[in-house]
C-alpha cells in the first residue's frame, strides 16, 4: 500500500505542477488559426487558405546585418521602437510582386495524393488587417475574401502580426477522392504547438470538416467518411479537457468527494448536463458579449475548484446528498461549458457546414476525457479507503488542499482585470 500512496502523491505533485505554470485554459488556446476550404471538381482541386502572416515570413528572417538588424524577411522591413525590434509589411515589395508571398505559401504546403506531392497553380492572394478580414466560415465567403481586388486595402504601416493572408491554390490533378495536408514550415512562433487547424472538404453535396492542431507537420488524411471527420472533433475535446488544468482539478475534487459509485455518478451526470447546455448556448452567441464577461468567467471557474474541494472534504450527508450534489456540480458545469464554447468558436464558426456535427463530436470527446480521468483516480480513491488509519481522509484532504492553492493563484491571477 506505500506502493500505491506513493503512486498517488506522485500523480498529485506532477498535476499540481503542470497546473501552476498555466493561469487561463481556455482564451489563449486559439489565437492562431489557418482555415483551408477545398473543392473538388472534375478537373482536380481548388484550395483557399487563409494563415496570419507570421505564420510564412517569421522563419525566413536573415542574420544580423552591419547594422546590427536582423535581415528582414521576404516582404517585410525592420525597425527599433523604444529598443525593440518590430516587422512591419513591405507594401511596396508586395505590390511589385505578390505572387511571389503566394509562393512562399505553396512552398510551406503540402497536398498529396496517394502518397504523392501535387504541385498547384497560384491563382491569387489578398491580404488583410487583422480584425478587418472579410469572413472565410464557408466556401463562399472564401469565393469573396480572393474575389478580384487590390491586394491589399490600405497604405498604412501595419505590424507583421496584423496581417491576415488570403491564397488561392489549383491543383490540376483530375478527380481525386482521398488526399492529404501538411506543411513543412516551422516558423518558430511562442505557441505555435497550439495552432488550430480548420479543414474543411467539399465533394459535391457532401461537406466534412476536420480539425487538427499544432503545425500539421504529420499529414493529416483527408477522405469522404463523415466518420473520420468528427473523429478529429472527438479528439479535440479530449485533448481540450485533459490538457485543461482548471477542469482536470475540478472533476478530481468531484471524484474524492463522491461517497460511492452512485455518488460520483450523480456529480459527473450534472457536471455533463451543465456544461452541455452552455457549450451549446455560448457558442451559438447566446451569452453576454461585453468585454468582462470572458475574464469573469475564468474567475468563476477557479473559485468554483475551491468550492468543489471543499466539497470533497465536507460531502454533503448521505439522504438528499446526492441530489444537492447533483445540483452544484450542474450548476458549475454551466461556468466551465462557456469556457469549452468559446475556444471552440474560435475553430468553428456558427455558420460553417455541418456545424452539428462538429459540436457534438467535440462534445462527447469531452466526455470521453472526463471518463478517462474518472477511470485513472476512482479506482485509486478505493484502494485508498481500505486502508486502516485515517490514510484515506488525509490524503483526500491534501489533494483538496493542493488544489485549492492552486485554484487561489489563478484567482489572484484573474481578478487582476477587474482592478
Amino acid at each position: 500500500m506505500v506502493v500505491v500512496r506513493l503512486f498517488f502523491a506522485t500523480f498529485l505533485f506532477a498535476m499540481i505542477f503542470l497546473c501552476a505554470g498555466r493561469a487561463e485554459a481556455h482564451f489563449n488556446l486559439n489565437q492562431n488559426v489557418r482555415i483551408h476550404h477545398v473543392a473538388h471538381s472534375e478537373n482536380g482541386l481548388d484550395v483557399y487558405l487563409r494563415l496570419p502572416m507570421p505564420y510564412l515570413v517569421a522563419e525566413l528572417v536573415g542574420p544580423k546585418g552591419p547594422d546590427g538588424l536582423l535581415e528582414p524577411a521576404p516582404y517585410t522591413y525592420n525597425l527599433i521602437e523604444d529598443g525593440v525590434l518590430m516587422h512591419y509589411l513591405d507594401q511596396v515589395a508586395l505590390q511589385k510582386d505578390p505572387t511571389g508571398l503566394a509562393r512562399i505559401a505553396e512552398n510551406g504546403f503540402v497536398l498529396s495524393i496517394d502518397g504523392h506531392q501535387q504541385t498547384p497553380e497560384i491563382v491569387s492572394i489578398r491580404l488583410h488587417p487583422s480584425g478587418q478580414e472579410p469572413g472565410f466560415a464557408t466556401l463562399d465567403e472564401a469565393h469573396s475574401a480572393l474575389a478580384p481586388r487590390d491586394v491589399f486595402p490600405t497604405t498604412e504601416k501595419i505590424y507583421v502580426g496584423e496581417v491576415m493572408v488570403d491564397v488561392h491554390l489549383r491543383y490540376v490533378t483530375g478527380e481525386v477522392g482521398a488526399y492529404s495536408l501538411s506543411y513543412t514550415s516551422d516558423p518558430g512562433l511562442p505557441e505555435q504547438e497550439e495552432t488550430a487547424n480548420l479543414i474543411l472538404d467539399y465533394n459535391g453535396q457532401d461537406v466534412r470538416t476536420f480539425r487538427a492542431r499544432g503545425l500539421m507537420h504529420t499529414p493529416v488524411e483527408v477522405s469522404g467518411s463523415a466518420t473520420a471527420a468528427a473523429s478529429t472533433f472527438f479528439v479535440e475535446g479530449i485533448r481540450h479537457i485533459l490538457e485543461g488544468p482548471d477542469h482536470v482539478l475540478f472533476v478530481l475534487c468531484m471524484i474524492i468527494g463522491a461517497l460511492n459509485l452512485h455518488s460520483l455518478l450523480a456529480r459527473v451526470t450534472g457536471f455533463t448536463l451543465g456544461h452541455t447546455v452552455t457549450l451549446i448556448l455560448g457558442f451559438f452567441g447566446f451569452a453576454p458579449s461585453g468585454a468582462w464577461f470572458i475574464p469573469t468567467v475564468e474567475l468563476a471557474i477557479a473559485l468554483s475548484i475551491i468550492y468543489a474541494a471543499a466539497m470533497a472534504v465536507w460531502p454533503p450527508e448521505k439522504g438528499h446528498g446526492d441530489l444537492k450534489a447533483f445540483a452544484i456540480t450542474s450548476g458549475i458545469g454551466l461556468l466551465h461549458g462557456f469556457g469549452f464554447s468559446f475556444m471552440l468558436h474560435q475553430i468553428l464558426r456558427v455558420d460553417a457546414p455541418n456545424v452539428w456535427h462538429s459540436l457534438l463530436a467535440f462534445n462527447v470527446g469531452v466526455e470521453a476525457g472526463q471518463v478517462i480521468i474518472v477511470l485513472l483516480v476512482w479506482p485509486l480513491v478505493l484502494l485508498l479507503r481500505k486502508q486502516p488509519g485515517r490514510i484515506w481522509v488525509s490524503s483526500r484532504a491534501a489533494v483538496a488542499a493542493c488544489a485549492s492553492l492552486v485554484a487561489m493563484v489563478w484567482v489572484v491571477e484573474r481578478a487582476e482585470f477587474f482592478l
